[in-house]
């Protein structure tokens, strides 16, 4: 494969966001419309404390991606209460149309003590074609299990025949590391099935195998179909190290399959890879593909995980 970076097409820094947020556009995701396209993310507000609660805002662009013609002014859906999986945060969420309605699956997240986050899947409805999400309730869908002890999150959904499909990934493991102030996560990548995109079936295996070393980090896995195959691209780095040394950080990772249910991974042939220099020369992360006008399309966020937006690619054939 062959991905033609077409530019950031979104800084945050230069735009005025709901929940007063001026930073981070992470994990793009869209919702293709006739005569436009929106792309939700996940920006971040800091509360009185000066800690960062995540909301999910969203702008809207010609289906050139050439003009910005809208942008959320008010909370796309609310974070829960006290208490609450999704009491600090979303991030990211997933759009899916569901007949006249359209599904937000979100990943929720809250401060803990002895590490610093956990996080689950949640779902929301949204009843004026994607502009506002009402949550079905105030606990998660899919969290963690006896197999899969914590961080469950990530999730991507797609409606094949008449299954729901979800990939997402679910913690291992959180190590203690003589260069990090606090415990390093490692997560990887799973699978559910549902039949009304509410009760999951966890297939309960790890999807991708591992390709730096058993503690990979993989991350926001999205599928796509052409060509008679289903695609996967994802982002993986090092478990420790990734903010200060670019080899460790984010890169994006690539695996097919015939049938949803068996992967094989080849990174060789991802087709796109960081810059020489500018805003996505340290790492490429959080990746999502899409139809549009016929082609298939790439949003991915740069350095420092989105902080300064996010960019866009085209799948040259």
């Amino acid at each position: 494969m062959k991905w033609k970076k077409l530019g950031r097409i979104f800084d945050p820094t230069e735009h005025k966001l709901s929940n007063d947020c001026h930073e981070y556009a992470q994990s793009p995701q869209t919702l293709v419309f006739d005569d436009f396209v929106r792309i939700y993310f996940s920006t971040r507000q800091k509360d009185k404390t000066g800690k960062y609660i995540s909301h999910i805002s969203f702008i809207e662009l010609d289906k050139y991606f050439k003009k910005i013609i809208n942008i959320s002014s008010d909370s796309v859906i609310e974070l829960g209460g006290l208490g609450c999986f999704d009491e600090h945060g979303i991030f990211p969420m997933n759009i899916v149309r569901n007949g006249d309605n359209v599904l937000g699956y979100t990943c929720g997240w809250n401060r803990k003590v002895s590490v610093s986050v956990e996080t689950s899947i949640g779902l929301a409805i949204s009843y004026d074609n994607g502009l506002t999400f009402k949550k079905v309730g105030e606990g998660p869908i899919l969290t963690s299990s006896l197999h899969e002890p914590f961080l469950v999150g990530d999730p991507f959904v797609r409606i094949y025949g008449t299954t729901y499909h979800m990939w997402y990934i679910y913690g291992t493991e959180w190590i203690n590391h003589k260069e990090e102030k606090t415990p390093s996560r490692v997560y990887k990548i799973g699978h559910a099935t549902s039949d009304d995109g509410v009760s999951w079936r966890k297939d309960g295996e790890q999807l991708i195998t591992d390709k730096l070393n058993s503690n990979e980090c993989q991350a926001l896995p999205s599928v796509i179909n052409f060509n008679n195959e289903y695609h996967m691209f994802f982002c993986y780095r090092q478990a420790t190290g990734f903010r200060k040394n670019k080899e460790r950080a984010y890169r994006i990772g690539y695996a097919f399959s015939h049938d949803l249910k068996n992967w094989t991974r080849d990174d060789s042939k991802v087709g796109i890879d960081v810059a020489e220099d500018g805003w996505d020369s340290d790492m490429l992360c959080y990746p999502h593909v899409f139809q549009c006008n016929g082609k298939n399309y790439m949003l991915y966020n740069g350095n420092e995980f989105g902080r300064f937006g996010f960019g866009l690619a085209v799948l040259e054939e």
